[in-house]
């Protein structure tokens, strides 16, 4: 994407009708029948899971070859190198308010309804109940488990991370210099640090449910952590997928100091995910 070249284009490009909407309808559709399977403990909710990601996969791989294709070819001029940028940034902006909901969520949980609850005349109903955070619930009905503290583990991915967001900057540096190898090396980097930012939060989560007791049925605490950390490794892996795909078309001989807007959106996605992590960081592990 960006300025073209092999020959400017005169016209607004506008593609053919394509198939990878629907395609990609279908893979959310079985993942989000897979996901409620799962939570639900219904079974195949595991196969019918993996399905949609097998298929989202397929979505990914054909879309953006298709898309690669369009750009190398010289198709995109600078109107549609706006749009382009306007798509990404609402696209964003969207995901901002995604994660909204769910800190809002635990916003609403923590600072208004345990107090509220803490105020209630509940002794009849809930004779042990104590307003502290994280809660029990009522009565002690979720049984006891123990919250990850910040520190060993999450401020560990949190300098993996953050480390990520300033070798993707370095990268983007080298490209915008016209210097791949440097580009090619420093998004290296920040690929490795982004895959083990997954791999440490997967050794967290396997603390959590075999020595913490602590699971997605935790109450209130247990799943607006889990839904806060989980949908975020999830971006992490999406966003590390779009920076490999970038890897290996710097590798091919893609991209120009000033034409290299797919890189940049992926290191806005990037950056992106590191901000809703400085967040969650805060509010989840130290508050």
């Amino acid at each position: 994407m960006g300025s073209t070249h092999g020959g400017a284009a005169a016209h607004y490009y506008v593609p053919a009708p394509a198939r990878w909407p629907m395609v990609g309808m279908i893979a959310m559709i079985f993942t989000t029948f897979g996901a409620a399977m799962v939570v639900n403990r219904v079974s195949g909710g595991g196969y019918v899971l993996l399905i949609g990601f097998l298929i989202l996969l397929y979505m990914m791989r054909g879309w953006f070859a298709e898309v690669i294709g369009e750009s190398e070819g010289g198709r995109y001029n600078r109107q549609v190198d706006v749009s382009f940028r306007w798509g990404m940034s609402w696209f964003i902006f969207s995901e901002v308010m995604f994660f909204a909901s769910f800190f809002g969520a635990l916003f609403y949980a923590r600072v208004i309804t345990l107090p509220s609850l803490g105020d209630f005349d509940h002794k009849l109903l809930w004779p042990d109940f104590t307003p502290t955070w994280p809660t029990l619930g009522p009565g002690g009905i979720v049984g006891e488990f123990s919250k990850i503290h910040a520190w060993p583990v999450p401020t560990i991915n949190t300098i993996l991370l953050v480390s990520s967001g300033f070798t993707l900057t370095v990268a983007h540096h080298g490209l915008l210099s016209g210097e791949r190898g440097k580009a090619l090396l420093w998004l290296l980097l920040t690929l490795l640090l982004g895959f083990s930012f997954v791999g440490v939060q997967a050794f967290e989560y396997i603390h959590a449910y075999t020595e913490l007791n602590l699971r997605l049925d935790s109450g209130i605490f247990g799943s607006t952590f889990f839904m806060l950390t989980g949908f975020h490794g999830f971006h992490v892996i999406i966003g590390a997928i779009m920076l490999t795909v970038m890897f290996f078309r710097i590798l091919r001989g893609h991209f120009r100091p000033d034409h290299h807007f797919a890189f940049e959106a992926a290191a806005w996605y990037w950056h992106f995910v590191d901000v809703v992590w400085i967040g969650l960081y805060i509010v989840v592990y130290w508050l």
